[in-house]
Order: C-alpha cells, then structure tokens, then sequence
C-alpha cells in the first residue's frame, strides 16, 4: 500500500500530453490528468507513514546523478546494433561506460524494490531527484485538511513535492493614513517660511568689552 502511494506521488509529475486519448475501462469515460502536479490526497496517518520512504527514494536517486552524468563523457550516439555501436561495444569506452554507470543503475534497482514501478522509477530519475540537487533534505510537506473523508470521517491530509506549490511570503506594509486637517501642514504658509529663511543675513553677535560692562 505504501509503495503505490509512493509511486503515485511520483505518476502525478507524468507529462500532460500522456492523458491524450487515454481513456478508462469503459471505453468512454477519459482519464483526466492530476489537478496539481506532485500532490496527492490521503489519510493523515498515510501520509506520515509514506513521507519516509518517498524521501528515501529521492535521496537514492540524488546520489546516483552524478554517477549518471560521468557515464555521459563515454556514451556513444550510434544507433544500437549497429557497426559503430558494435565497435564502441567492443573497445575501453564501454569499459569505462559500464564502470561509471554501474552505481547508477543499483540505485535504480533499489528504488525499484521499493516502488515496484519502472514508469515511477524513470520520472524520480530524470525529472525529480535533479530539482533537489542542492537541496540537503525536506523535500516533501504534510498539510492537514480541515474537512473529513467521506464514509468514515478520516482525517484527511495533503503530501506533496515542495518547490512547485510554496507559498509566498509578503512583508506587511503598514497602512498610510490622512492626516486630519488641523495636523496638516499648509504649503503656502511653509513656502513663506522657506523664502524668509532663505533671504534672512545671519546675524552676528556684538562682542562684549569689560568697558561695557
């Protein structure tokens, strides 16, 4: 159960145009794509139980990314069986090619074991695990929904893939009132006062003697 749960979540990131033509077991009724991407609705207990495993997998095939991109310098472009693919098959560069790849290709099969879905394992793969290269963990949220399931008015929540759906945080400005209009200022009496304190001559003070005084 916790495994199709997991492999759900990573369906949902499936291409939009995978849903053309599609249609369910009617014959009739099409098959929709997912409303959000990377977002599926269960049980709160569900939830808790299936993020564990959903961050094991993505942190597997973050691992393995590099070991995928090293294996790209001795790749060939030869269409296979062909008689430059048969020649690169045969020399040190698919030595090396299988020796890079190798690491790679047990994190698939790991992943695999757990999510029992080859689809579910190609998109972790090559669409997922590369959007949280830099990041060092957390990479799925639980929110509760306020409103029971149906039937048997179980808690209800939301797991999803963060990065796509985050909120956006907006400093508060605080509100400018008007001033009344006692407090406001009058721009003909401050244009007065700014004239005169620009025509006025500083006055000097007369210095003192002791005969004066």
């Amino acid at each position: 159960m916790l495994s199709n749960l997991a492999a759900s979540l990573f369906l949902t990131e499936r291409d939009p145009d995978y849903y053309e033509g599609l249609v369910q077991s009617d014959g009739k009724t099409p098959v929709n794509p997912p409303k959000f991407r990377g977002r599926v609705v269960t049980t709160l207990h569900k939830a808790k139980e299936v993020r564990p495993l959903v961050e094991k997998c993505i942190t597997i095939a973050k691992k393995a990314l590099p070991h995928q991109d090293a294996a790209t310098a001795f790749e060939t472009t030869e269409e296979r069986n062909s008689d430059g693919w048969r020649q690169w098959r045969n020399s040190d560069q698919w030595q090396k090619w299988n020796a890079a790849l190798a690491p790679a290709v047990n994190a698939r099969r790991r992943v695999f074991a757990i999510l029992r879905d080859k689809e579910a394992v190609e998109i972790l793969f090559e669409d997922i695990a590369p959007r949280f290269v830099e990041r060092p963990g957390g990479y799925t949220r639980i929110m509760r929904l306020a409103t029971p399931r149906l039937g048997d008015a179980g808690q209800r929540a939301i797991l999803e893939l963060v990065g796509k759906h985050d909120r956006v945080k907006q400093v508060s400005q605080k509100p400018a009132f008007e001033m009344d209009e006692e407090e406001a200022p009058n721009d003909q009496d401050e244009a007065v006062a700014t004239a005169v304190a620009d025509d006025a001559e500083p006055v000097e003070e007369e210095a003192t003697t002791d005969e004066e005084e």
